[in-house]
């Protein structure tokens, strides 16, 4: 990149703008996953929307590829790239509450833990994911899995308005009644539109939950799963939790023997009454006997934060997901042949339930592609040591290799890696060809491919 451009960009913006050779470099070009080593032409920390258009509008014009960084926790590595212009949103995290209207408004670069933390004290929340440091931004734009989508739909269902910056640098408000069809493809279709660096979201009043998460034998596995998807085909929706793969951590509640042993579990979140949900809980334990077990009322907040401790920045990582209708004996017996090899106790498996109140929303009625589906299954590798790339890797792989005769065609978006691009039209499912002609509409030249990208 021209020298200068970057000077030109230093007097435009009023956050920091790092470059190579910068005390602050090394640190600012690193992201979530410790597999991604890229060296970016400049990094400008963003502290407001205006530092945002004139990222964006020198990465157009300079011809450099851009990459945005939300939260950060991008897998393949979406929030930097080499000699591109990074837009890092980290310093627009500020979240307004509006008790009124239920209603939270929130900076572009904030994560939920933030987004938590200042909605609890209010008495509120709304879909956010399952590990508190990831970006709000990044989990709602590829639709927005968590505890709370059976109640309340997903995080993009809840999404109000944003505020974006479009490829030529141009700020709109994107709603329902403005720019109604880019408002539309940002419910599920990336990072492929523009910066958001607003979001409004719909609030509910959540507070206490009854949650957390039950450890059963593998030999108890096979039973557990298949009364998981009876029971969570006409479970109450105030039931939020989803299967697993875990090994067991090293915490007071694990009996010490069985420390860094696998373990199908069962992760709880409720929000209904306690004494009922003590009865659906009981529900499990009639199925098998929890080997280990930590479940009670909490904050909702510090149950979306319950697993930040086993995924901290730094690790080595790679993903894939998937979607089924229905959760078939065989798939049931694929997951049982692979979910017990998970290789370190960072990784797991998720069988994410996408019913209840996603399903309220027409299938058409947002860029989410996946309606049809009943569950989102996830497989988290992430480990340490970049020693065990290749074997972990393939672990990943041969797990989505097994289950995937028994899926529909494509994947969470959210949780596909780098080697997923040539899938994007399956992940994005049955609106990819509107999301295309959004895209041509709103981006034509692509300055927003640094994404799970939507051809123009």
């Amino acid at each position: 990149m021209a020298v200068p451009a970057l000077d030109s960009l230093t007097t435009q913006v009023d956050g920091r703008v790092v470059r190579p050779g910068d005390e602050a470099y090394e640190e600012a070009r690193h992201v979530y996953n410790a597999m991604i080593d890229a060296h970016p032409a400049v990094v400008v920390r963003c502290v407001g929307t205006a530092d945002v258009v004139a990222t964006v509008r020198c990465a157009a014009e300079s011809g450099s590829p851009l990459a945005v960084r939300g939260g950060g926790h991008s897998v393949p590595g979406f929030g930097t790239a080499d000699d591109a212009v990074v837009a890092d949103l980290s310093g627009m995290q500020a979240v307004d509450v509006d008790d009124e209207r239920r209603t939270a408004t929130v900076g572009g670069g904030a994560t939920w833990g933030r987004f938590n933390d200042v909605t609890a004290a209010h008495g509120l929340a709304t879909t956010g994911g399952i590990v508190s440091t990831t970006g709000v931004g990044g989990l709602t734009l590829g639709g927005g899995i968590g505890y709370l989508a059976r109640g309340y739909g997903l995080s993009c269902d809840n999404l109000l308005s944003a505020e974006v910056v479009t490829a030529d640098g141009t700020v709109v408000t994107a709603s329902a009644s403005e720019h109604p069809d880019l408002f539309w493809a940002l419910q599920g279709g990336g990072g492929n539109f523009g910066v958001v660096t607003r979001f409004t979201f719909r609030l509910h009043p959540v507070t206490t939950v009854l949650g957390g998460p039950m450890f059963f034998e593998l030999a108890d596995g096979p039973a557990v799963l298949a009364h998981f998807r009876d029971f969570i085909r006409t479970a109450p929706r105030e039931y939020g939790g989803f299967p697993a793969f875990q090994i067991a951590p090293p915490l007071p509640f694990v009996p010490e023997d069985r420390v860094g042993e696998p373990f199908v579990a069962v992760v709880s979140c409720w929000t209904g009454s306690a004494a009922e949900g003590e009865q659906v809980l009981d529900g499990l334990r009639q199925v098998a006997r929890p080997v280990a077990e930590h479940v009670g009322p909490m904050p909702y907040a510090a149950l979306n934060s319950a697993f930040d401790g086993l995924v901290p920045a730094g690790l080595q990582h790679h993903w894939k997901a998937a979607f089924v209708r229905e959760l078939t004996d065989d798939a049931i017996a694929a997951h049982m042949e692979h979910g017990p090899k998970v290789p370190t106790v960072n990784s797991t498996v998720h069988l994410y339930p996408i019913n209840g109140a996603v399903h309220d929303v027409a299938a058409d009625a947002t860029a989410f592609g996946h309606r049809d589906a009943s569950f989102a299954p996830v497989i988290a590798g992430m480990w340490p040591d970049p020693a065990d790339n290749e074997r972990n890797t393939a672990w990943v792989r041969d797990y989505h290799a097994a289950i995937a005769p028994h899926s529909e065609e494509g994947g969470y978006v959210n949780f596909a890696s780098a080697d997923d691009q040539p899938r994007a039209g399956a992940n994005y499912g049955a609106n990819h060809a509107r999301l295309r002609e959004v895209k041509r509409r709103y981006d034509p030249d692509n300055l927003f491919h640094l994404n799970q990208n939507i051809q123009p």
